[in-house]
Formats: structure tokens, sequence, C-alpha cells
């Protein structure tokens, strides 16, 4: 039987709950809700990039990317994204933002399936985002 592997980069505090920022078992990989926070630094609290979308999306996108690679991913494995936006107006500027930063990943594979939702965040906190990789 596979075990499972929890996955916590470098770059990421301890969850502030009973989960784990990713988890592997075999050739799935499934990346919690990301936020767009700076990487930790010992004690400082969790702070987030900037206050625009921009600056949240792309650390966002940045803290998805740690755990893929911690895992073993890339975003060629990557499935499904799903989006959690704060504002239906953020909704065409995230598009924009999105296409760039995977304009610039030099991906082999075809894009992978996404999903954007409007839900409420933590205050100040724009957009989250989680990834589904299968590996192999």
């Amino acid at each position: 039987m596979t075990e499972k592997t929890a996955l916590t980069p470098t770059t990421h505090t301890t969850p502030p709950a009973k989960f784990s920022h990713g988890v592997r078992k075999g050739n799935i990989l499934q990346v919690a809700g990301q936020v767009g926070f700076l990487p930790a630094e010992e004690g400082r609290p969790p702070t987030p990039a900037g206050p625009t979308l921009r600056e949240q999306t792309l650390q966002t996108l940045a803290n998805v990317k740690a755990i893929l690679e911690e895992g073993g991913a890339s975003w060629d494995d990557v499935m499904m994204i799903r989006v959690y936006l704060t504002d239906t107006g953020h909704f065409a500027e995230f598009n924009e933002l999105y296409d760039a930063y995977f304009g610039e990943q030099s991906l082999t594979a075809p894009p992978a399936a996404r999903t954007t939702v409007y839900v409420g965040l933590p205050a100040g906190l724009l957009v989250e985002i989680d990834a589904l990789a299968v590996l192999g």
C-alpha cells in the first residue's frame, strides 16, 4: 500500500489547523488552498504579498508551485485548478494574470481544467488557489 506524505515547503509556515499544505499518495498530489502570503520568516506572522490582486495572485501561484515541486510535480502534471475569488469584478483581471503567468511557464502539456468560484476569505485576502496533480 502506498504511503500518504504531507508536503510543507520551507517557504510555508506550519498550517494553522490540522491539515497539510499538500499531500501526495502514489502518483496523486493534492495542493490545499493557497493564498498570497509571502515566504515564511521566523518570528513574522503570515503576511500578504500586497493589497492588489496582481501581487496576491502571483504569490499564490508561486506558493502552489512550491508545493507541487516539494512533491515532485510541475504545472505540467496539474489536472485541475480551483480558483476562489472574493469579488466578481476581479474575474477579467485574474484571467489576464493567469494567462500571462502560464504563458511564461513553458508548459509542454495542455493547460489544466479550471473552476472559478466566489467566496469570502479572511480580511485583506483576494484569491485562493488549489490544485490536483497526477504524476507519471
